[in-house]
């Protein structure tokens, strides 16, 4: 059997090592509530722990991509942060309260902030401009079968084995990543970029149309809070008709199949996205949101419900992962990748950093529904405005031809 030409090495390297890199820390993520209550944490503290760790992780984003980018390093760049990310678990099986959670995650999601603009500029540089929705949607729907094995992993051990030792092992997944890394990722061309100027002159000099497009990413973002804060909403709502127990193992199963339904679709909106063209597939993918965050508040609690709205939330977050970083590089020249990516991840951050500690505390003291009405507002306007400011995007004919 002969492969495609667009699942090169590098393709398959980075699609592996999303895939042990998430079964480590989505083990984590999917325990996380659990073991925040066993801490005896208030119940924001999830929101102030996701948000904050987004926020500090999109900053070094921004910035790793632009160095990695000036010394030519972008490999060495995505191999230091595969070490923090892999040794994050440690800290949080560690912790005695909710404040060291937040510093072992806020050092796990830094080393996803140095790897990630590195690892997908190399990424994009390694295929033709008319692959790169399959190969981001395959990078994608590598990164989330890791984090359907992670929460499935984690239901088979917790009625054996205490969450505490589970979260240890989710370091070994962690280091597998970085050796997959470390054997399969190679950058095309690692020269440094002769680009004298800083960092806001850099920024300053990315294409207009990419600017305006990072704003709608933005506006979008900020409704766009933290999938873990779902788990905590069906464990909460659930609480009442099964009872914690059970309501916990339901709110991993929900995210399960959150997850399955997004590595289902991540590929295959990704190549809708190169034949149909990528705008209009991320505009679905937007508006998909929308419904979802509407229907959480229409709906009674129950686990059918909440099954189809977690399957939405899946496939509206896999059109926005393959196809956000899909068109940013086909809107960014190659010399300016790294820093076109940094600034979309920085972008994704804010947006986490605004919409997750919002969210948690708009849960805390108002109510579910508000919240789930608020990011249906913003999800809109962030929709609304990513038509406006796309507009001069048309399908192009994607026939071959070496990247730009």
């Amino acid at each position: 059997m002969k492969w495609p030409q667009w699942l090169n090495n590098t393709v398959l390297g980075a699609g592996l090592a999303s895939f042990f890199g998430d079964l480590g820390y989505e083990t984590v993520t999917v325990l996380l509530p659990s073991f925040l209550i066993l801490l005896g944490a208030p119940v924001y503290a999830l929101g102030v722990i996701e948000g904050l760790s987004d926020g500090a992780s999109s900053f070094i984003k921004l910035f790793s991509g632009h160095f990695a980018d000036k010394f030519g390093k972008r490999r060495e760049f995505a191999l230091a942060g595969s070490v923090a990310t892999a040794i994050f678990p440690a800290f949080i099986a560690a912790a005695g309260s909710w404040f060291v959670v937040l510093g072992g995650r806020v050092i796990g999601w830094i080393g996803k902030g140095i790897r990630s603009p590195s690892r997908d500029a190399i990424l994009a540089n390694s295929v033709k401009k008319k692959d790169l929705g399959k190969a981001f949607g395959f990078h994608r729907a590598s990164d989330t079968l890791g984090a359907i094995a992670g929460p499935a992993v984690a239901l088979l051990l917790v009625s054996t084995i205490a969450i505490r030792t589970i979260i240890w092992l989710a370091v070994i997944p962690g280091f597998l990543a970085f050796l997959v890394l470390w054997l399969f990722l190679k950058e095309k061309n690692p020269a440094p970029h002769d680009n004298p100027r800083k960092l806001i002159p850099s920024l300053k000099g990315l294409p207009s149309q990419f600017r305006s497009f990072l704003g709608a990413v933005l506006v979008f973002g900020i409704a766009d809070f933290s999938q873990t804060l779902l788990i905590a909403f069906a464990i909460v709502a659930l609480t009442p008709l099964l009872g914690f127990t059970v309501a916990t193992a339901a709110g991993a199963g929900l995210y399960l199949i959150r997850n399955i339904t997004y590595a289902a679709s991540s590929y295959p909106l990704g190549w809708m996205g190169d034949r149909i063209g990528r705008r209009p597939v991320l505009i679905m993918g937007y508006s998909l949101a929308v419904v979802s965050f509407i229907g959480f508040v229409l709906v009674s609690p129950g686990i059918f419900a909440y099954a189809i709205l977690f399957g939405l939330c899946g496939v509206f977050i896999a059109a926005e992962d393959a196809l956000e970083g899909a068109l940013a590089g086909e809107m960014v020249g190659e010399d300016s990748r790294g820093l076109g990516f940094g600034a979309l991840a920085a972008v994704n951050g804010v947006g986490d950093l605004v919409s997750s500690v919002m969210i948690g505390f708009v849960w805390t003291f108002i109510g579910y529904s508000a919240g789930f009405i608020i990011a249906a507002v913003i999800a809109a306007a962030g929709t609304i405005l990513l038509i406006l400011t796309t507009r001069a995007i048309k399908k192009t004919k994607h026939s071959g031809g070496s990247m730009p």
